[in-house]
């Protein structure tokens, strides 16, 4: 890298051909296509080869093959051809869901990548970070992280975080002189580098290196670690090993009785493992990644970003929702609708960042308060309306009385700031001849100590300061949000007193469409909804009257002077004048009652209660790079609407899964039992190998993966939240794949006797198990309502899945070339009445337990 550290502002701009106005998109492009997308160096990903070639790392699959080429010494081509193409769609099947999950992961980190605010034929706008290129003019701000390295060219008492380059803890003073060549990282004071975070003032630079080549591209690492399990995929790792134990005795038990009765060696052996192969749930990790990837995919589409796959688990059992009121709850277009000067309140007409309006008197009375507002401002209304919407809502006001920002700031440059913090509680701006100042309404009568009314400065008194303190609770008491402004003249030293008040600025932020009846659908799911904001109580009173919450009322001041928060936690709804040093309180003090807790954020300050909620939520529009990186799931449009969708849709993926599992086990259950049962009672072996392989691979496949895309169930938001202690193999969950497996095993065993004596015995075996397998899966599309109530349609990939089965099951039982394959005879219609009816026993007496138990818990009480 250039030491750009040593030179002037002016000479890196032109040695990078560019200039204070920015690049052009045609420019940026050439020189896109010349540096690379801004991204760090990745590990690389499986090959499509490599993926496949994993499908046969299994140690059954492998015993499978060591199988098949012994028929091939034992000149028995057909049953070796036909375990070798069982096995190859296996791995097609496994290596087609793998592959799919993977570019669905990849997918959505394309939908959130991160953007930077650049300079592009001299407008300001916002673009994606991997399109960053040397030469763009970047702006940066409190919060933002640093999307690339590059030389400063403008400060406003700029700080970074540079411990993640450095290991030095304390932020950085940044400044735009030049320094000496040679110095250490940690000393070049006028770079920003990519990766650290501004925690303090603005800044605008020139970007110098993208990529590979910033400094932090040169230390990453080349390979990243493996991406973890998630706390059902090892519970579900765990279920497998131990079903595998199982079912090695099984087959173990089932082998040595075949060899008593003087079986074929070679074909019990093969039985014995086909046994195996069936009964042991391999795909079930990957169907896991499947159904979250699609579900993670569906909650994009509704603004929900899931950053892991874990918190897709965890969304479905959050018990709590704490939800910032401002954005989040409401629209986030603030509104000047009334504001308090010279002694009287004067009302604002128009909505909205329209600057159609009008003031119900002359506002040549109060421009000075209209100024300030203006000024003491780092939104833009030029062309789209661009900053916080607080300070885009003062921009708007005064527009309507015809002052413009750019044109203010000519006559009146601003030279210093004091940025806002929530320690603070306001800010400020120098300017050539004035200083402006802007905050929370106690934050600044502290720092004034005289007031403006008419044009006259008089002593703020006593009198003045309830007068204004009264007004200030009769705007907050209308929700509206109240902002103070004060002035005085500058001079050489600057010091943050004897400011002259001028009044105050009262606007509202509308509670957005469907919030309140997605709190109710919140209620109604077991879910309690809290707000939590900076505002007066009066005004959060306001607002969540409007939304149907219950005003119980706590404040940050009230929080410190409590001992214990976790003793009252559960009583309140709202939260008011909190810093986000509460907001990690609450969180704690929630978590301590057993709740699991959704906490949204959008600031650096934030970060540390997001991290510690069990679901971090940052805000996707408003949100800092800080908050976003220490978040589990990302808001696109800062709507609280998402969150209750992202919670659903949690809930909904958590019973997919476990409906899978569910007919996966019972469908293994019954492969086992009856298998075992026979072997016991000294039948003859009712499913070949092949059959068993063919009902696990081809038979159990689709129908099975269709159960992950089950459209969500009426009732999923009017259930209590699950626990997520809760294991995923439940008591009533191992009732059914018992029931199941032995009504599956005792119809199909009956048949084979029935029939035993007739050639298509085992054909009807074979069929009669089929059709159970297909009548399971309409059971378990719902645990508790009847596949009729739910819509026998509304899944038509299961509909379609169980079509597919049966016109395949009539060509192997029909067509010669199969015949050979599979060992089947042809069936009469007969038969195949016989063999569904008996199948559909599965079917018709756990609809008939649906019904029992519907009725049961529809009866009151005794």
């Amino acid at each position: 890298m250039t030491d750009y550290y040593s030179k002037a502002a002016g000479e890196v701009l032109n040695e990078l051909n560019t200039s204070g106005q920015g690049l052009t998109n045609v420019e940026a492009e050439l020189r896109l296509s010349k540096y690379g997308e801004n991204r760090l160096p990745e590990k690389m990903k499986k090959t499509r080869i490599k993926l496949f070639l994993e499908q046969f790392k299994n140690y059954l699959i492998f015993i499978l093959l060591i199988a098949a080429v012994i028929e091939i010494f034992l000149s028995k081509y057909t049953e070796s051809a036909a375990i070798f193409i069982v096995l190859l769609i296996n791995a097609v099947l496994g290596y087609t869901q793998e592959y799919k999950a993977q570019t669905s992961i990849e997918s959505l980190r394309r939908i959130a990548a991160s953007k930077a605010r650049a300079l592009r034929d001299g407008v300001r706008t916002q673009i994606e970070t991997a399109k960053l290129v040397p030469g763009d003019i970047i702006f940066l701000e409190t919060g933002d992280k640093v999307p690339a390295d590059a030389r400063l060219i403008e400060t406003a008492n700029l700080q970074a975080q540079e411990s993640s380059l450095t290991g030095e803890s304390i932020p950085v003073e940044k400044i735009t002189d030049e320094f000496e060549p040679n110095l250490q990282m940690g000393e070049r004071r006028n770079i920003l580098f990519s990766g650290t975070i501004i925690v303090n003032g603005r800044g605008t630079a020139v970007v110098t290196a993208t990529g590979a080549n910033t400094e932090i591209g040169k230390i990453a690492e080349l390979i990243q670690g493996e991406d973890e399990s998630t706390p059902l995929e090892k519970k579900l790792e765990q279920l497998s090993k131990h079903i595998g134990y199982f079912v090695a005795f099984v087959s173990a038990v089932v082998f040595i009785a075949g060899f008593l009765r003087g079986e074929e060696i070679f074909n019990l052996f093969l039985t014995t493992v086909s046994l195996a192969v069936a009964a042991i749930p391999e795909g079930l990790p990957i169907v896991v990644t499947v159904t979250t990837a699609l579900g993670i995919q569906r909650m994009a589409k509704k603004n929900a970003l899931i950053r892991k796959l874990s918190s897709v688990e965890t969304l479905g059992s959050t018990t709590v929702i704490c939800t910032d009121k401002t954005g989040t709850l409401t629209s986030n277009q603030m509104t000047v609708k009334k504001m308090y000067v010279n002694r009287e309140i004067i009302e604002v007409s128009g909505d909205g960042y329209s600057t159609e309006g009008k003031f119900a008197k002359d506002p040549e009375d109060f421009m000075l308060l209209l100024k300030a507002g203006a000024l003491c401002n780092d939104a833009s209304i030029k062309g789209k309306p661009f900053g916080d919407p607080t300070e885009i809502a003062l921009l708007v006001l005064a527009a309507k009385a015809g002052l413009v920002k750019e044109e203010l700031e000519k006559e009146s440059p601003r030279t210093e700031e004091i940025p806002f913090t929530s320690e603070r509680k306001y800010m400020v701006t120098i300017h050539w001849n004035t200083t402006y100042v802007k905050g929370a309404i106690d934050a600044i009568l502290n720092v004034c100590d005289r007031v403006l009314i008419n044009g006259k400065e008089i002593k703020l008194t006593e009198k003045e300061r309830d007068g204004i303190l009264n007004a200030n609770e009769m705007l907050a008491g209308e929700a509206l949000r109240v902002l103070g402004f004060a002035y005085k003249p500058s001079s050489g030293e600057h010091s943050e007193k004897e400011f002259i008040f001028l009044g105050l600025q009262g606007m509202i932020d509308p509670p957005r469409r469907g919030v309140r009846e997605n709190i109710q659908k919140c209620r109604r799911a077991g879910i309690k909804v809290i707000m939590i904001t900076g505002d007066h109580p009066s005004t959060a009173a306001a607002i969540a009257k409007q939304l149907g919450l219950e005003v119980k009322i706590l404040t940050g001041r009230e929080i410190d002077a409590l001992e214990d928060l976790s003793s009252i936690v559960e009583d309140i709804i709202i939260f008011a004048r909190v810093s986000p040093e509460h907001k990690l309180q609450i969180v704690e003090s929630l978590k301590k009652r057993g709740h699991v807790v959704a906490m949204t954020g959008d600031g650096v300050n934030d970060a540390p209660a997001l991290k510690k909620a069990d679901i971090g939520i940052a805000m996707g529009i408003t949100g800092t790079d800080v908050a976003k990186e220490a978040s589990d799931m990302i808001l696109a449009d800062d709507d609280f609407t998402s969150i209750v969708n992202a919670v659903e849709e949690g809930r909904g993926i958590y019973e997919n899964i476990k409906k899978f599992l569910r007919f996966q086990l019972s469908t293994n259950a019954g492969a086992i039992l009856t298998v075992f049962i026979g072997t016991l009672a000294g039948l003859p072996l009712p499913l070949t190998a092949l059959q068993l392989l063919w009902i696990n691979i081809i038979v159990d496949g689709p129908p099975a993966l269709s159960l992950s895309v089950e459209p969500l169930e009426k009732d999923s938001m009017i259930k209590p939240p699950r626990n997520p202690r809760e294991q995923i193999l439940t008591k009533e969950m191992s009732g059914y794949i018992i029931t199941a497996g032995f009504i599956m095993a005792m119809g199909t065993l009956g048949i084979f006797v029935y029939m035993i004596d007739k050639p298509q015995a085992q054909t009807l075996a074979f069929t009669t198990f089929v059709f159970f397998q297909l009548f399971n899966v309409l059971n378990c599309r719902s645990n508790s309502r009847s596949v009729f109530k739910i819509g026998l349609l509304s899944n038509r990939t299961s509909i379609l899945s169980i079509t597919s089965a049966i016109l395949v099951q009539v060509a192997i039982v029909y067509l010669p070339q199969m015949q050979g394959v599979f060992g089947t005879v042809p069936l009469s219609l007969w038969d195949w009445l016989l063999s569904a009816a008996t199948a559909s026993i599965i079917f018709i007496a756990f609809e008939f337990y649906k019904a029992v138990r519907r009725n049961d818990q529809s009866l009151p009480p005794k």
